[in-house]
């Protein structure tokens, strides 16, 4: 290398040398892979790492859903046709009787509920109309008084209830509806036990899912009506261990099951839910019990009971069912009562 060259070669080297510590200086300065995760710890990362997994696997659970509800239905599509082509629900569907008794749900009482108790009274409610739809005997189904919380959550969570059949839902009050003179209130608080059902009358049901907080109301609200009331004959059948109280669709189911069978104490076997502990009255005095106490059969009041839950799929069952008629020309089950 000759001379001349030489401090050209040392100034290079000097500035590469500088640039090379510049480099280091910037790459010891910048944060370790793990060091900008110090603040997270292991079980949170796990947490996070799940929450985006199943953010990402949204939709593949609704058409998860989405298949298994097709799956259903067309598994109910095949026990509908391998029934004799029909032949049997057309039998069934003409032994059908309807009745011209009214039987009332009274929504009058949003109000004095709760969110969560009027989600228990809509659960309710679809049990009802349910149960009415597939009924031997039938009844005039109203729900009066509707709007307020009650539609709102219908409305939001269930918007299929615009097309209920054989039910008149009312924004009324049933007493602008119905004759007072055809008005009986199911209600605890009342003196008198009813003893048998008149298919002419309108009987009343309080919609109201209160926890016991207001006692005494509907009895009140019937009294101050000047209509008649009355209570179940469940004191005269039944003895139970647990709280004497019946949800709003174990009262409706209970008068569609007397309807049919004619017998008080059949019904209220058949309905009553086991966990109840209910026996006969005879066999509860064998086993000396003394508590004569009367019991309450006011509407809504058993909103801790999973009876109330009514699935889903049940429901839509029933309107799988309503197709089918509807496909087979079959005549509505329900005529229109004048009030």
């Amino acid at each position: 290398m000759s001379s001349e060259m030489l401090p050209a070669f040392i100034e290079t080297s000097d500035v590469e040398r500088k640039n090379n510590l510049n480099e280091n200086q910037e790459e010891s300065q910048k944060p370790s892979s793990g060091e900008g995760f110090k603040s997270i710890s292991k079980r949170q990362m796990k947490k996070l790492m799940k929450q985006k997994q199943w953010e990402e696997q949204r939709e593949l659970r609704k058409q998860r859903r989405k298949e298994k509800r097709k799956r259903k239905k067309l598994e109910r599509q095949c026990q509908l046709e391998s029934n004799s082509d029909g032949n049997d629900r057309k039998r069934i569907r003409r032994d059908v009787v309807q009745s011209t008794l009214r039987l009332i749900i009274d929504c009058s009482f949003d109000d004095l509920m709760v969110l969560k108790d009027i989600k228990k009274l809509h659960k309710q409610i679809q049990r009802c109309y349910a149960e009415n739809r597939r009924a031997l005997h039938p009844v005039q189904f109203y729900l009066t008084s509707h709007g307020g919380q009650l539609k709102k959550n219908m409305d939001e969570n269930d918007k299929g209830w615009v097309n209920w059949k054989d039910i008149h839902i009312k924004p009324e009050h049933y007493s602008e509806l119905i004759k007072k003179e055809d008005l009986i209130y199911l209600t605890s608080d009342s003196p008198n036990i009813l003893k048998e059902l008149d298919e002419s009358k309108a009987y009343v049901i309080g919609g109201l899912v209160d926890h016991n907080h207001h006692k005494g109301l509907t009895y009140k609200q019937a009294s101050d009506y000047g209509i008649e009331h009355a209570q179940l004959p469940l004191g005269n059948f039944v003895k139970m261990n647990s709280r004497k109280v019946l949800a709003v669709n174990h009262v409706f189911e209970i008068i569609l099951e007397y309807l049919e069978a004619r017998d008080w104490q059949e019904a209220f076997f058949t309905i009553l839910p086991q966990r109840k502990g209910a026996v006969p009255t005879e066999k509860a005095c064998e086993s000396s019990s003394h508590d004569k106490k009367s019991p309450n059969v006011e509407g809504g009041l058993d909103s801790d009971s999973s009876e109330e839950e009514y699935s889903r799929n049940e429901l839509d069952s029933v309107h799988e069912e309503e197709k089918q008629d509807e496909e087979n020309n079959t005549e509505s089950t329900v005529n229109s009562v004048p009030h």
